[in-house]
């Protein structure tokens, strides 16, 4: 209990809160002012006065308060409002383990509710200290599959341990199979259409691939146009390329397609000549717009020093940028990857086994009776 303590976030004020609040404030009636906070979307609350004159939902709303003098200054301290913290809540994930008293690095409060001791500094702040922190997030995938494991043990007696690779091997071609085919539904990570469209372009045949297919399938890529360049390559409909040959080592994996952060750090580290921490900083530097320019300048000096014409360090620096704010970290996506290969090995070799686990415990995004209309089609009745 000394050791271990969640972290906590600000809570900022977003357009209901901030309206509830200034209501409160002005001593308007509960009940109107609760009446109007109802009415919004969850949008932020310097966009209360624009949700208000062109969303159709608040028109009564418009008409009510549009006479009321008052009013105009209510929607001034609403807006003022925004995201300036309103209060401390527990983070939904970050997690402080140190080797000492914690009470000796950070100031530790009760979380509301549950009552973990959770430290007063936020996610960025207990970084800036150098404290530890972990991101545990509960998958209910986990539950899914240890109830199917379970009932293969209740209806045949034999006892299947999915992690490990004597039983459940790598490479196993049914179930390189079945995520080719794109019946993947109730698959950890690879059942949403978009994924199984892009399963089915990208044709897995390695647990490569699927650390690949997750860290693609993200907004940032998919805008960026990096999915297209990536499967050309691999199906050799067109050549890999790289902005300078000494790149070639750190993204031969990839195609010269940039997927994951690891490749970022070493490009960084190659063009500049830099040690691996340094090169991390910069590429977390990149989220920042006020920390961007100056890494950039410094990414141009050290890179001209080591001998790079202007067009390679500018081509590598656009990449390098463009690629900054959308990356996966290789390591996150491995973790990923590990549950969705051995979910679609039990779907392949266990699919009643597998179904049962998925009505139970409910993981994914599909209805039942898409999952029994599935387990149907696949021979389950």
């Amino acid at each position: 209990a000394e050791r271990v303590a969640t972290v906590s976030m600000p809570e900022t004020y977003r357009v209901r809160h901030a309206v509830r609040d200034v209501g409160a404030a002005l001593g308007m009636d509960p009940a109107e002012v609760d009446r109007v906070a109802k009415s919004f979307p969850h949008i932020r609350a310097r966009d209360a006065r624009a949700a208000l004159a062109e969303l159709p939902e608040l028109r009564a709303l418009r008409e009510a308060t549009a006479e009321q003098e008052r009013f105009g200054r209510f929607w001034e301290l609403v807006e003022a409002l925004d995201g300036l913290p309103r209060g401390m809540a527990m983070h939904p994930c970050g997690v402080l383990l140190s080797d000492a008293g914690l009470l000796a690095r950070t100031p530790i409060v009760p979380t509301s509710g549950e009552g973990f001791p959770m430290a007063q500094f936020d996610k960025d702040d207990v970084e800036e200290l150098g404290l530890l922190k972990l991101d545990v997030l509960g998958v209910r995938m986990q539950s899914a599959m240890a109830h199917a494991v379970a009932e293969i043990r209740r209806t045949t007696g034999r006892v299947v341990d999915i992690d490990d690779p004597g039983q459940v091997r790598p490479g196993d071609p049914a179930t390189y199979d079945l995520i080719r085919s794109t019946e993947t539904l109730g698959c950890f990570q690879i059942e949403s259409p978009g994924q199984r469209d892009l399963l089915g372009r990208l044709q897995p045949t390695s647990f490569h691939d699927l650390v690949v297919d997750i860290s693609l399938f993200r907004p940032g890529p998919v805008a960026a146009d990096m999915v297209r360049p990536f499967i050309d390559a691999r199906h050799g409909r067109k050549p890999a390329r790289y902005p300078h040959p000494d790149l070639e080592d750190a993204l031969r994996e990839t195609y010269g397609v940039v997927v994951f952060h690891e490749q970022i750090i070493k490009i960084v580290s190659i063009m500049t000549g830099c040690e691996r921490d340094l090169a991390d900083e910069a590429r977390r530097a990149l989220s920042d717009p006020e920390r961007q320019g100056r890494v950039r300048a410094w990414f141009h000096a050290e890179a001209e020093k080591r001998g790079y014409s202007p067009e390679v360090r500018q081509r590598t620096w656009e990449i390098v940028e463009a690629f900054g704010s959308y990356g996966f970290c290789k390591a996150h996506a491995v973790a990923f990857a590990v549950p969705t290969y051995q979910s679609a090995w039990l779907k392949a070799h266990h699919p009643a086994a597998f179904y049962a686990g998925l009505l139970t415990h409910d993981p994914g995004m599909y209805p039942k009776r898409l999952l029994l209309a599935d387990a149907r089609r696949r021979g389950v009745p």
